[in-house]
C-alpha cells in the first residue's frame, strides 16, 4: 500500500489514527511556535534598527535587505514543511548565474518575488500562524496529556475535568478510558487539518510559480545552448589555428623536402629525405583529417547536405544519401547532425559488418530528422558499451531540444533516429 504524500490524502486514509500522521501534525504545529516568534523577533528588531538609523543612511541599507531575510525564512520553511508534505517543496529561487561576486549575489536574492513572497509568510508565521498554532494543538495536547495523567492525579486528591470530579485512581482510570480515546480522535483530524492547511500555505507562498518554473527552464536552456555555442566556437578556433597555421607548416615542410629530393643525388642522404617527405605527407593527410572531424568546412561553406554526402563518400562501404533540406539551419543545429551522420557511418564500418548503409534526412513540423538505417548484425547501443561514441552526441542534442533513438535488435537491422529543433529559441 502506497504512503500517503500529503496530509490531505492521509486524512482519508483508515490508517491515519494509527500512522505517524497525527504526531507529524503535533510536530508541525508546535514547532510553529518558536520559529514564528523568533521571526517575528528578527523581523520587528530589523524593521526598527533600519529605521532608527535611516538618518545615517544605514537604515536604508538594512530595510533593503529584509527580502534576505525572507530567503532564509523560506529554507527553514521549506524544511519543516516535510512533516506534512514528505516531497519536500521545491525551491522558487532561481539558479544563481556563475562567477557573482557576494555582493552580486545579495542583489541578485534580493530582488527575486521568491523573496519578498517568503518575507511576506514571514509576517504571516509571527502574527497569526504561530498563535493560531499554539491554541489548537497546545489546547489539544494539554488535555490530551492530563487525561493520560489523570488516575495518577486523582488518587492523590480532587481533580476536577469539567462537569466531572475525579477522587480515585479508580475514577480517573475510568476518565481515561471513556474520555481518552474520543478525543485523540477528534483532535487528531482537526489537528491533521489544520496542520494540512498551514502547509499548504507554506507551499502556496514558499513554492514555485508556474511562470518562475517556466523562467528557470528557460534561464537553463539558455546556458546549455550558450555552452553548446562555445563549444562551436571553440571548435571553429582550433579548426583555423590547424588549417591556415600548421597545416600551411606542413605543406611548406613537403615542398622543401620535394624539392632537397630532386636536388639529392643518389645515397642514404637521399633515401632519408625520401623517408621524411612521405612521412610529412601522412602527417598532413592525418591533420587534414583531423581539421575535417573538427570543423568540417564543407560544413560551414554549403550545408549539412553537402556535408553528409561528403562523409557518405568517404565511407567504405555503400551509402545511399536522401536528404530534402529546405534551407540552411542554425550553426549547432547542423554541427550535431553532422557528426551523429559521421559517427553513426564511422561505427556501421568498425562493428556492424553491414554491406550497405541509407542515410535520409527531412523536416517535419518544425524539427529536423535525420535517420541512418544499415543491414548489419546489430545489437548496438547509444551508452557506448560496444564502443558506438554517441554518449556526448546525446547530450548535444539535448542541450538543443533533441532526442537520439537507436533501435538495433540482434541480427540487425540497426537504425538511429535523430530528431532536433530547426531553429533555436533565445
Amino acid at each position: 500500500m502506497d504512503r500517503p504524500n500529503t496530509a490531505w490524502a492521509a486524512l482519508s486514509s483508515r490508517r491515519f489514527l494509527i500512522s505517524s500522521w497525527p504526531w507529524r501534525s503535533y510536530a508541525y504545529l508546535l514547532s510553529s511556535v518558536p520559529v514564528g516568534l523568533v521571526t517575528i523577533v528578527v523581523l520587528f528588531v530589523a524593521a526598527a534598527l533600519g529605521t532608527v538609523l535611516i538618518p545615517v543612511l544605514v537604515g536604508i541599507m538594512v530595510i533593503a535587505a529584509l527580502p534576505v531575510l525572507g530567503v532564509l525564512i523560506g529554507i527553514v520553511e521549506r524544511w519543516r514543511a516535510r512533516l506534512m508534505i514528505p516531497v519536500g517543496v521545491p525551491s522558487p529561487h532561481a539558479a544563481m548565474p556563475a562567477g557573482y561576486t557576494l555582493r552580486a549575489r545579495f542583489t541578485f536574492r534580493r530582488r527575486e518575488r521568491a523573496s519578498l513572497r517568503a518575507l511576506g509568510y514571514g509576517l504571516l508565521l509571527g502574527f497569526f500562524v504561530w498563535p493560531l498554532s499554539l491554541a489548537f494543538a497546545g489546547l489539544s495536547a494539554t488535555v490530551l496529556v492530563v487525561t493520560l495523567l489523570a488516575p495518577f492525579i486523582a488518587q492523590h486528591g480532587d481533580m476536577g475535568m469539567g462537569p466531572w470530579t475525579l477522587s480515585s485512581f479508580a475514577d480517573g482510570l475510568l476518565f481515561l478510558v471513556a474520555f481518552g480515546p474520543p478525543w485523540y480522535v477528534v483532535s487528531s483530524y482537526i489537528l491533521g487539518a489544520l496542520a494540512g492547511a498551514e502547509a499548504e500555505l507554506a507551499k502556496a507562498l514558499l513554492g514555485p510559480r508556474e511562470e518562475e518554473l517556466r523562467r528557470n527552464v528557460a534561464a537553463l536552456r539558455r546556458s546549455r545552448l550558450d555552452l553548446v555555442d562555445a563549444f562551436e566556437t571553440e571548435r571553429a578556433r582550433i579548426e583555423r589555428h590547424l588549417h591556415d597555421g600548421v597545416q600551411q607548416r606542413l605543406v611548406g615542410l613537403t615542398m622543401t623536402l620535394g624539392l632537397a629530393e630532386l636536388d639529392l643525388p643518389e645515397g642514404d642522404g637521399r633515401r632519408l629525405v625520401v623517408k621524411a617527405h612521405a612521412e610529412a605527407e601522412s602527417a598532413l593527410a592525418d591533420l587534414r583529417e583531423a581539421v575535417r572531424g573538427i570543423h568540417p568546412r564543407v560544413l560551414v561553406d554549403h550545408g549539412l547536405e553537402a556535408a553528409v554526402r561528403e562523409v557518405a563518400d568517404r565511407s567504405p562501404l555503400p551509402v545511399s544519401v536522401r536528404m530534402s533540406l529546405p534551407g540552411r539551419f542554425p550553426t549547432p543545429i547542423e554541427a550535431a547532425a553532422y557528426f551523429v551522420v559521421s559517427e553513426a557511418l564511422g561505427n556501421v564500418a568498425k562493428h556492424a559488418q553491414a554491406t550497405r548503409c541509407e542515410v535520409e534526412g527531412w523536416v517535419s513540423g518544425d524539427r529536423l530528422v535525420v535517420t541512418i538505417t544499415d543491414d548489419g548484425v546489430g545489437g548496438a547501443t547509444v551508452d557506448g558499451a560496444r564502443g558506438t561514441g554517441l554518449t556526448g552526441l546525446v547530450t548535444r542534442l539535448d542541450a538543443l531540444g533533441g532526442t537520439l533513438d537507436l533501435s538495433s535488435p540482434l541480427g540487425g537491422p540497426t537504425r538511429l533516429r535523430m530528431e532536433c529543433p530547426c531553429r533555436l529559441d533565445d
